[in-house]
This record gives structure tokens, sequence and C-alpha cells, in this order.
């Protein structure tokens, strides 16, 4: 189970790095502009999904959850916004390649924001959500970007797999 986790955390970083760097063809006007998608824009989806990496490898660390919502606006340009999601995402693979097989089966409690209620799970059924839920939004994005005139990037995990050796007997 660890070795899928960390597939999927260089698949999450691998992923968001494709979808920043489309998103970087767009003038700031079209990437900020309202699509009429959960979060708004491009930029408030890529929001939506750095606070909630924050909130839950903060969760994940047994640490207090960042001060913002779901739809807060931390960052107000691409460019530092891309810095902090590589840093993201290199904490969220370092965080996962230091657990263990008996870590990721055992129970993890955490409180879910909407309604404050108290979930007990194993650790990997909520690892599954926070890559999961990547999934969900960068595949909102990739939609955008099509909207926006951008031939959005293939983010298919086959394509990672074959990329990074992982997965493919040759």
């Amino acid at each position: 189970m660890h070795a899928l986790f960390q597939m999927f955390a260089g698949y999450n970083a691998w992923a968001n790095h494709r979808v920043h760097a489309a998103c970087a063809l767009l003038d700031e006007a079209d990437y900020k502009a309202e699509r009429g998608a959960f979060f708004g824009s491009i930029h408030g989806a890529l929001n939506h999904l750095i606070v909630t990496d924050r909130m839950w490898l903060a969760r994940l660390r047994g640490e207090a959850l960042p001060p913002h919502g779901l739809d807060a606006v931390i960052f107000d340009d691409l460019a530092t916004l891309r810095e902090a999601r590589v840093h993201e995402d290199a904490a969220l693979s370092d965080h996962v390649a230091a657990l263990t097989d008996a870590q990721l089966a055992g129970a993890f409690r955490w409180t879910r924001m909407a309604d404050g209620a108290t979930v007990t799970q194993p650790l990997w059924a909520a690892l599954a959500h926070v890559f999961n839920h990547q999934t969900h939004h960068r595949g909102q994005v990739h939609g955008l970007l099509s909207q926006a005139g951008i031939d959005p990037p293939s983010l298919d995990l086959p394509v990672f797999q074959k990329a990074s050796g992982l997965g493919f007997i040759e």
C-alpha cells in the first residue's frame, strides 16, 4: 500500500506541474476570468487546491489547521502560487514517503470543516480522498483550460507511470 501512495504523491506533483505550466500560457485576464466553475476561475480553483492541501497536511501532521476558508485566495498571481504548489507537493510527498504500511492501516481521526463532524477512518482512506480531491479539481481546471483556448496537457495516470518507469514491464 505504501508504494501505491508514493506513486499517487508523485503523480500529484507531476500533474500539478503540467497544469500550472499550461495555465502559464494564459494572460492574466483569461487566467482569472470568471468561468462558472465551482471556485469561479482557474485561479480560484488552483488556490482552493493549495488551501485544502495545506489543511490536509496539517491534519496528517497533527497540527492546527490554517485559518483559511475553502474558497480563500491566498496567492494573487500564478507565479507565486506555482512556487507554493511545488513546495506543497514536496511536503506531501515527503510525508507520504515517511509513512509505513502499519500507519496507513491505522485509524486516523479528523474533523470535517463543512459540519464539524469527527471522522475516523484508516489513514489510507483519508489519503485516497486527498489525492482524489486533487484529481477532481485538476479535471475542472483541465476543462477550463480548454474553454480558454489552451490545449490542456494529458493527465492520464499511465502517461505518468510510463514517464516515471512505474507500473510498466517492458
